[in-house]
């Protein structure tokens, strides 16, 4: 029997006692969708629609890697919001923006990804406006992501450390940046018109490369 539990926010429903099979159909149904994301942790699922402010907060973080990656001159690979799984583990989930930086020539050719084989993304992106989602880092633990960004007021930077994350201050995958230099970007967005923004961004990048 499932067991549904709505959170306060209405973008958000956990549902408990479901299994893999039920799970594996609803990415099935959902795979040409933007949404909603799915994140399922041995039978509980989280069920998840982004609203405007969720999807401008992950879409600026996410712009504010490409921009480093760029201007430090490393391939990557933008994965977005794919479906990660491992039916063995009992796990999977979508987060909203992942990329591919140190591995990424080890996924060069996929059209799919596939963790009993493949590993996962070098950094996730995870934005939590609403403080009610589930907490996924278990989850992540479990199928080995390294480094995990949270946004909630500020970015939080977690990395995997022996098989549980520990918050730094610097990012592992970009050192360049910092909790601190990626909030002020991100509460800089909400000021500036987007051409200006991503000009200063890239301007204020740069400056951090050479320094």
């Amino acid at each position: 029997m499932f067991v549904v539990t709505r959170r306060p926010s209405t973008d958000r429903v956990i549902v408990r006692n479901v299994s893999w099979k039920t799970y594996e159909r609803l990415i099935k149904d959902l795979e040409n969708c933007s949404s909603p994301r799915l994140a399922f942790d041995q039978g509980v699922l989280e069920v998840m629609s982004p609203h405007l402010e969720h999807e401008e907060a992950n879409g600026t973080l996410a712009s504010i890697v490409e921009i480093a990656l760029e201007e430090l001159d490393i391939n990557f690979r933008n994965a977005g919001s794919t479906t990660f799984k491992r039916e063995d583990l009992d796990r999977g989930f979508e987060p909203d923006s992942s990329f591919y930086i140190q591995s990424t020539e080890q996924i060069r050719k996929k059209k799919r990804i596939e963790l009993e084989v493949d590993p996962p993304p070098d950094l996730i992106i995870e934005v939590d406006l609403t403080r009610d989602s589930l907490s996924k880092f278990s989850l992540y633990a479990a199928l080995c992501v390294p480094e995990v960004w949270r946004y909630e007021d500020a970015l939080e930077i977690w990395v995997l450390d022996q098989a549980r994350y520990a918050r730094r201050q610097a990012s592992v995958a970009l050192p360049i940046l910092t909790e601190q230099i990626v909030t002020e970007l991100l509460r800089s967005s909400l000021r500036l018109e987007r051409p200006s923004w991503f000009r200063q961004a890239r301007k204020q990048i740069r400056a951090l490369i050479k320094s």
